[in-house]
């Protein structure tokens, strides 16, 4: 406590001087020594928080605020300053500098300790923190822009130039880094512009340069010896020199190379993208515009002459959000005709391509734009799937079928002859899929599958839908397979068999699909289907999701119906495939209750132990199963008031540490923690050394560690 009460002796001096000057009251002083003393007091304990920190700053901040609005009212600005019109800034400084000690590695707070040295005008300390933090952190890019920009503030290019160009060489890969490096180059070209208009050089040069023509023409008439003729053409060199030099800066040819410099060392479609929106935005003249764009999609043609990304942007370079009318018109007819043009040039198009141009014409259909250009482009793209010099694209395919889905309705007068009715989308959707590239691609299908939903009858769906399982192959299968069950329809399923319970449907009809674990991602994805609706049916049969025999209770309410409700309902927990509509009563006595939680948990283990067995689970579904039995656990602590999941629990990460040892080994321990057994949570982690490899075990040490500093970050706050 001695370094509290040191503090306290500090702020003596100040707080007086603001009491003399009338700005605080007695009362207002005792607040705020209370204030300090409390945040003093959480700054020295064993372990303090950077919350401790930020919050006691903010503090600071908002009393300097109101110091000034004082100060400002009561018109004190004539007075000679004093310790109070620069200790509470002080302390401000001080504060972070504490917090510094405590956590140099945390780049947030050297960053907002920047900024309110920025905010504060502290010019010097502001170069002095940028230095200190780049010295501990130099692969951080925000570092260095931040120092960059407070050196371009102050005037200093060349010293910008130079932190942006040794942050450039620690983080080459930073697309960030060399787009602040243009934007700074931009800025000095753009300063001395306005600063040579003021001074009058662009006149100036151009009177010198009539008068250096005018004096070589009279020079070429008269007769004069050599020294004055070398001496004249000296002049006018030197004059050229200077003159082709300021030219070429306004030019933007210090740009250029950063550019060039940059594509060198990036040659990635983000970095076009990003200096391309830079260029678009910054304040210049518009012929420097001009250049530096042509000279960006030049290097971009060299560059990246077949990259579908860069001839997208290419095409689009003159198309911007902000066009409107004939300008809007031209502009998306060109970029429209561009790409289609790449894709017709090669016979057999890349798929990325299409994709591209497929992305192209969706996204501007969806923009509030004229319905004929809306038709114009669905037109576009379905000349292109008509081609007979190659395959169609499947991307093309379906662009055109979920786009002719999604606007017929409204634009079936702009939309081609071929496709203008429902009739004819639907035989179109139902031709594609019959196409050599995409009789197997789960994109058409599932484009088919839309037009078949939203035209067709409900068994035209399902057939549709057993077509595609049968034909689809390769990327995105497991789409096709959960396509059908989201849209299945009742009549799929006998109802009678399961009670109208649409979780109880579900079930029955994933259990009807045997051939799913032939693949991978399809067998996957069913999976998590399957655990999920069966842990849906285990709550319903618990009764936590809803109470259904409200209404039956009072008719029973005898105490031999109670007992053999009761007995009916323990006997029915444990049975995981019979009578899944099993429910129980909302006015069990709590005796009963942890009597048919045990029951319940063991169905629940029932479930996982079935679910490892009958099945090949991943990792994916062991995490998802994991999820589920901790949910269903706090919902049948917060019924029954105790609960034995954790035996179920632990099977679950028995199991799952099979596939992923770090993740399942973190979720066990910290359930364990959050339900206050910090003990058995402990040993999970420590244990984790004996069957895990080193790097997995550190890790697991290291997210654990994490968790416990949230979680005491959390607490103090």
């Amino acid at each position: 406590m001695e370094r509290v009460q040191f503090q306290q002796e500090q702020m003596l001096a100040e707080l007086k001087d603001l009491v003399e000057k009338g700005l605080f009251t007695q009362k207002e002083v005792k607040h705020i020594v209370q204030k300090r003393t409390a945040f003093e007091t959480a700054l020295v304990r064993r372990a303090p928080k950077k919350g401790d920190f930020l919050r006691y700053a903010a503090y600071e901040m908002g009393l300097e605020a109101l110091r000034r609005k004082r100060v400002e009212r009561l018109k004190h600005d004539k007075r000679p300053p004093s310790i109070s019109d620069y200790a509470l800034v002080r302390r401000q400084f001080h504060i972070f500098e504490r917090a510094l000690k405590k956590f140099k590695s945390d780049v947030g707070l050297w960053i907002q300790y920047i900024q309110v040295a920025k905010k504060e005008g502290a010019r010097t300390l502001v170069g002095r923190i940028t230095a200190r933090a780049l010295q501990l952190h130099p692969n951080v890019p925000a570092l260095y822009i931040l120092a960059a920009s407070h050196e371009l503030e102050h005037l200093s290019p060349s010293a910008a130039r130079a932190l942006l160009q040794r942050g450039i060489r620690l983080n080459t890969d930073s697309v960030e880094m060399w787009k602040e490096y243009v934007k700074m180059e931009l800025g000095f070209v753009e300063s001395l512009r306005r600063r040579w208009e003021v001074l009058g050089i662009g006149e100036e040069a151009k009177q010198k340069e009539k008068t250096a023509d005018t004096e070589m023409s009279d020079h070429r008439n008269e007769t004069v010896d050599n020294e004055g003729v070398e001496k004249t053409q000296f002049d006018a060199d030197e004059y050229d020199e200077s003159e082709a030099a300021r030219k070429d800066i306004m030019e933007g040819f210090i740009v250029k190379s950063v550019i060039s410099s940059a594509v060198k060392a990036q040659p990635k479609i983000e970095l076009f993208t990003s200096i391309r929106d830079l260029l678009a935005t910054y304040p210049c003249p518009p012929s420097l515009r001009e250049n530096l764009v042509s000279h960006l999609f030049s290097l971009l043609q060299v560059t990246l002459p077949s990259d579908p990304a860069a001839i997208k942007l290419a095409a689009t370079k003159s198309l911007t959000l902000d066009l409107e009318g004939r300008d809007l018109v031209e502009a998306l007819t060109h970029a429209n005709e561009q790409l289609a043009n790449a894709l017709r040039d090669n016979s057999e198009a890349d798929e990325r391509l299409s994709g591209v141009y497929a992305r192209f014409v969706e996204e501007w259909c969806q923009r509030d734009i004229d319905n004929d250009l809306k038709g114009y482009l669905i037109t576009s793209l379905q000349l292109l799937t008509q081609r007979k010099s190659a395959s169609p694209s499947p991307s093309l395919l379906a662009a055109n079928i979920m786009l002719l889905v999604s606007y017929q309705g409204a634009l079936h007068t702009h939309l081609p002859p071929a496709s203008d009715t429902p009739e004819k989308v639907l035989r179109l959707a139902r031709k594609y899929t019959s196409k050599d590239k995409a009789r197997t691609s789960a994109k058409v299908w599932l484009a088919r599958l839309e037009a078949e939903k939203r035209f067709a009858t409900s068994e035209a769906v399902q057939n549709a839908w057993s077509e595609a399982r049968d034909a689809v192959e390769g990327d995105d299968i497991e789409r096709v397979w959960l396509w059908g069950l989201d849209h299945t329809h009742a009549s799929e399923i006998d109802q009678s068999e399961c009670n109208d319970e649409p979780t109880a449907m579900r079930v029955q009809l994933l259990e009807r699909i045997r051939d799913a674990t032939a693949w991978g991602t399809v067998h996957e994805a069913l999976l998590m289907r399957y655990a999920a609706s069966t842990h849906a049916e285990l709550l319903a049969r618990l009764g936590l999701e809803a109470d259904v025999a409200k209404t039956s209770t009072k008719a029973s309410a005898t105490s031999g119906t109670r007992e053999r409700m009761e007995a009916d309902e323990v006997a029915g927990a444990g049975k995981q495939r019979e009578n899944p509509r099993m429910v129980r009563s909302p006015w069990l006595e709590s005796a009963t209750r942890p009597r048919l939680s045990h029951a319940l948990t063991d169905a629940r283990a029932a479930r996982v132990h079935h679910i490892g067995v009958a099945y090949l689970p991943t990792a994916r579904v062991w995490q998802e199963v994991f999820a589920q039995e901790a949910e269903a656990a706090d919902k049948t602590i917060r019924w029954a008031g105790q609960d034995d999941s954790g035996r179920v629990l632990e099977k679950v990460f028995v199991l799952w540490r099979g596939k992923d040892g770090v993740s399942a080994t973190f979720a066990w321990a910290k359930w364990l923690l959050d339900h206050g057994k910090g003990k058995a949570s402990k040993d999970v982690v420590m244990g984790a050394r004996s069957w895990l490899p080193p790097e997995d075990a550190r890790e697991v040490e290291r997210r654990w560690k994490k968790n416990m500093d949230d979680a005491a970050a959390e607490s103090d706050a």
